[in-house]
């Protein structure tokens, strides 16, 4: 069976009465929230086992989250009712079934932008081997989809980052709706006010050496953390400080920042001698030109209420970042 990867464009264009010119087709503007993703496929498969495989890549659970929250939220609809404003919605998977095994992408079908994937196979056998060995490109490929969106949507009113600029040298696109909470020569509290409790990013650098010491890398990132919770982000309670969760290591991944190796860890922080704590993302971004790590991080506290989309737009915001 051939397990491929297909690009290709989809344009439609309109042929002009009387001129003989070809005229492109205004695409309307896609539209959805963030991380909604529409499944087209029949009934049937979607109830089946293809269904399940379907649910079990893309709405598993958020790494680095309290409470468990999907990927994607998954709206299923049958081919005949894939139509009209329902086309518009920017992510879209389409599986088929009865035809020759493959993977396309489109770009840009039905709305603009909009990402497609069209997965066809002759028996539920074939689709789902293919689902199977190519999950983890499929989500990559939504997922960029979607950052590229919520940063889109960040840069229709930016904050000026000429502070981290002059300071650390680094730039952040980051929106009007934040604030400076607390500012030094070399770290940087930035807090968005939500209903339900707040958004933070802290920017800071640190010698190279305090990720580097030894090959315990998430270790020496806790370490990190910790101390400079204890320094800069104090709890409500007199003596309390945020540290990183001792019951569940944080996730650890390589990454790219502007360019540059980053390291990526998503856990779950608490605060020492008091009841709070939510998720974390972190990246630390080498700069080998000054030896340093710059240290990039972003946190919520939300009691109570679901956190997948604020930790998408902090990932968003720190994947902005441009090093100096």
């Amino acid at each position: 069976m051939k397990n491929f990867f297909a690009f290709f464009s989809v344009l439609f264009v309109l042929t002009g009465c009387g001129n003989g010119k070809e005229d492109p087709v205004v695409i309307a503007s896609s539209s959805g929230k963030i991380n909604n993703l529409t499944v087209v496929m029949e009934n049937d498969l979607w109830t089946g086992e293809v269904g399940e495989a379907v649910r079990r890549y893309l709405a598993a659970p958020v790494d680095g989250l309290p409470q468990e929250e999907p990927l994607f939220s998954l709206s299923q609809m049958p081919p005949e009712a894939y139509q009209g404003f329902a086309r518009k919605n920017r992510i879209f998977l389409h599986i088929q079934k009865g035809q020759e095994p493959g993977i396309k992408m489109a770009d840009d079908a039905y709305a603009r932008p909009q990402k497609g994937i069209l997965i066809t196979g002759e028996d539920n056998e074939q689709i789902i081997s293919l689902i199977d060995e190519n999950a983890e490109k499929i989500i990559s490929t939504f997922k960029k989809t979607e950052l590229a969106e919520q940063q889109r949507r960040i840069r229709k009113s930016l904050k000026s980052d000429e502070k981290l600029e002059e300071q650390l040298g680094v730039s952040l696109k980051f929106p009007t709706a934040y604030r400076y909470a607390k500012e030094t020569d070399d770290f940087f509290w930035i807090r968005k006010d939500i209903p339900t409790g707040s958004m933070e990013i802290l920017v800071y650098e640190v010698p190279r050496h305090v990720i580097e010491k030894d090959t315990n890398i998430v270790g020496n990132i806790i370490e990190m953390r910790d101390s400079i919770g204890q320094v800069h982000i104090p709890g409500r309670v007199d003596g309390s400080y945020m540290v990183t969760e001792s019951a569940y290591a944080p996730y650890l991944f390589e990454s790219q920042i502007d360019g540059k190796f980053a390291w990526e860890s998503k856990g779950i922080w608490e605060v020492k001698g008091d009841f709070m704590g939510g998720p974390f993302i972190n990246y630390a971004v080498l700069d080998e030109e000054n030896d340093r790590y710059v240290i990039l991080e972003g946190f919520a506290f939300s009691p109570s209420a679901q956190k997948r989309e604020n930790m998408m737009e902090l990932e968003a915001i720190l994947k902005s970042a441009e090093i100096k």
